[in-house]
């Protein structure tokens, strides 16, 4: 993936939003794997002639089999405040996810607590006095039902490794395609969960910005269409 290819959902002087597509990491991998914070910083030499080294951080990040808008800043000053709005829970975060199994009741909260498995990688439900246990908090909705899964809009409170992953799998439905978290069923590239939507407060302007990704292909194959 180059930076030409790159889906643009927002752009200013001061922040970034891009489409992770599902499979590219969003950054920090070892040896020569491309990530999508390299793709973008390429994409911004490139249009804006920039010598040298390209400034983006990173406010969001994405599992690699995740899809969805990521959040990069384009300046220190934006990357502080933005930080700051993300640890005050001032920033609205909504996913889509097909999961398996026909979801009880059509609308629900899920809190647990969490801890990682740094050997496999994984996270796990764990009691909250777990020495490193934290807290992990989200909402769901269901959108449509089908034969054997459901459409879900879910929306975090709480930001966990793996946590949406974590609690469909905790309670019997899996995320299509995600095998690290018991997932049966397959799904073309990654898997079947998309990060829909972040709400944001400029971080100069102070205006309210909806950023919103449109769905991958492979949602389309299931029906979904958006």
């Amino acid at each position: 993936m180059h930076g030409d290819l790159l889906e643009i959902l927002y752009e200013d002087n001061h922040l970034l939003a891009v489409v992770k597509p599902a499979g590219l990491p969003t950054m920090g991998t070892r040896g020569d794997r491309p990530t999508l914070l390299a793709v973008a910083k390429e994409y911004v030499k490139l249009r804006y002639e920039k010598p040298g080294n390209v400034y983006l951080g990173a406010m969001s990040r994405l599992d690699a089999p995740v899809s969805g808008v990521v959040l990069l800043a384009r300046t220190s000053k934006a990357a502080r405040r933005m930080t700051e709005q993300f640890r005050s829970h001032l920033v609205g975060k909504s996913y889509w996810a097909l999961v398996e199994g026909c979801i009880r009741p059509s609308a629900g909260e899920y809190v647990d607590w969490v801890g990682q498995d740094e050997r496999h990688r994984r996270m796990h439900i764990v009691g909250p006095k777990l020495p490193g246990a934290k807290q992990a908090r989200m909402s769901y909705r269901r959108l449509a039902d089908f034969t054997d899964h459901s459409l879900l809009e879910v929306t975090l409170e709480t930001g966990r490794k793996h946590q949406i992953r974590l609690q469909f799998s905790h309670r019997g439905h899996p995320i299509l395609g995600d095998r690290k978290y018991g997932g049966r069923r397959q799904w073309p590239v990654g898997i079947a969960l998309h990060a829909r939507r972040l709400v944001i407060t400029h971080p100069v302007r102070g205006e309210t910005l909806s950023l919103e990704a449109p769905l991958p292909d492979a949602w389309r194959e299931f029906g979904i269409a958006g």
